[in-house]
């Protein structure tokens, strides 16, 4: 994911997921990819953005809080979160924040 989405006017809200990762990798490429394919067809999903290095920080931006209560509990990404809590990550956060003002260049 490598070009900065465009989102409607705010508000809006993001879910940001910072990682740090093990040194499992256990089909982690291919579970992240098709994570990303599988939230684009959620009701209220507007994008994602993500970088890896050291640190893992991926953004996801949707339209309400229930939208992203739904896209939580769907079966195959309450899936991934285990694998991701059992294997390949050291260590995570997830924050939800409202986006009220954005601007770009």
């Amino acid at each position: 994911m490598s070009n900065l989405i465009k989102t409607p006017p705010p508000p809006y809200y993001a879910v940001i997921f910072t990682s740090t990762r093990t040194n499992v990798d256990n089909g982690y490429d291919e579970t992240a990819s098709k994570m990303a394919e599988l939230a684009k067809q959620q009701p209220g999903f507007l994008g994602i953005e993500s970088a890896r290095d050291s640190l893992g920080i991926t953004v996801s931006y949707w339209t309400c809080l229930e939208a992203i209560k739904q896209w939580k509990s769907h079966a195959e990404h309450i899936k991934a979160q285990k694998e991701g809590r059992d294997s390949w990550y050291a260590s995570f956060n997830v924050r939800i924040a409202k986006v009220e003002r954005d601007y770009s260049l």
